[in-house]
């Protein structure tokens, strides 16, 4: 192990030990089975969404990392009926229409759902791991100064719709990677040690990767990144509503909303989660924009973001 693989262990020991949750959100990726290493001898419990109509990534690495590890695994199965229930909470809880958001959102909001229920107050997640370790795909193939200046504008406008969601049901999310310790270690080292090439494959989160191989199994610790809607199998839901929306309605409803509300509606998917916006929100009454508006829903945009969070619209120049 080289001295900055030994820090980063030591720095996540020290910030995942003074965590008190006892429940992990563990998808079988490499940053919540990281988690799970480190909590494995405190008895603790993990749970995992998966959806039974889709094609879910999730599954068996979650299984892997679960034996691996002795952690007892729940697998909370939920259907396409209990996945669209969860879509107009979500999209309440969110107040917004973003269909990437909505589609990996709800996978969090279904399992802070069965958590509640279960009466648990805290629970562990993975967040901020891809954001300041380079773990994004899209990451991979930029030169350095791309890819510092784009780990910088990520730093300043990241977010986790988790936070919002647990809020509602009044349980705590406790994120390691988003420690402050944590961040100033990924501040400090090179890029090589975040983006790097093994058996000619370009990996992110390179340091983690090596810090933990000898600690996690091969197929969890070199595991291509996975969003969490391909993992819990909520991309699904794109092909689901190209399929129940005709083009005829399709057509008819884009123009209408665009003629009345001035919002461009960019796919089925969208559609569906604009309609329930709209039964609950206005956009005129919470956005009341004074930096550059999102040109397909007039939206504010974040300073330095390429994308809409109201409506999904990416990239924005």
């Amino acid at each position: 192990m080289t001295e900055e693989e030994a820090r980063i262990y030591a720095i996540l020991d020290e910030v995942i030990s003074q965590c008190k949750a006892d429940w992990v959100s563990l998808s079988g990726g490499l940053d919540s089975s990281i988690i799970g290493y480190f909590i494995k001898d405190r008895s603790p419990k993990a749970i995992v969404v998966i959806t039974e109509d889709f094609i879910a990534n999730d599954l068996s690495y979650s299984q892997i990392i679960s034996k691996h590890l002795g952690i007892p695994l729940e697998i909370h199965n939920v259907s396409t009926e209990q996945i669209l229930d969860g879509i107009k909470n979500t999209i309440k809880i969110l107040k917004n229409f973003n269909d990437i958001e909505i589609r990996n959102s709800v996978v969090m909001y279904m399992s802070l759902d069965a958590l509640n229920k279960k009466g648990v107050k805290s629970v562990l997640t993975g967040d901020g791991a891809d954001e300041i370790f380079a773990g994004y795909n899209f990451l991979l193939k930029k030169s350095e100064t791309e890819l510092t200046d784009e780990l910088n504008r990520i730093k300043n406008i990241m977010h986790f719709s988790s936070q919002e969601i647990a809020k509602n049901f009044g349980i705590k999310i406790e994120s390691p990677f988003l420690d402050d310790r944590v961040m100033e270690f990924a501040q400090s080292i090179p890029l090589s040690m975040k983006v790097e090439q093994r058996n000619q494959k370009v990996f992110g989160k390179y340091i983690l990767r090596k810090t933990f191989e000898e600690y996690l199994p091969t197929s969890i610790v070199w595991r291509e990144k996975s969003p969490m809607q391909e993992g819990a199998g909520t991309s699904g839901l794109t092909n689901l509503f190209e399929t129940i929306i005709t083009d005829t309605v399709f057509s008819e409803k884009t123009k209408e909303i665009k003629e009345k509300d001035n919002v461009t509606i960019r796919s089925k998917e969208s559609l569906h989660y604009y309609q329930i916006f709209k039964e609950n929100f206005d956009l005129s009454e919470k956005y009341d924009s004074n930096n550059k508006p999102c040109p397909d829903c007039t939206s504010e945009i974040d300073e330095n973001s390429k994308f809409c969070r109201m409506c999904g619209k990416f990239p924005i120049d």
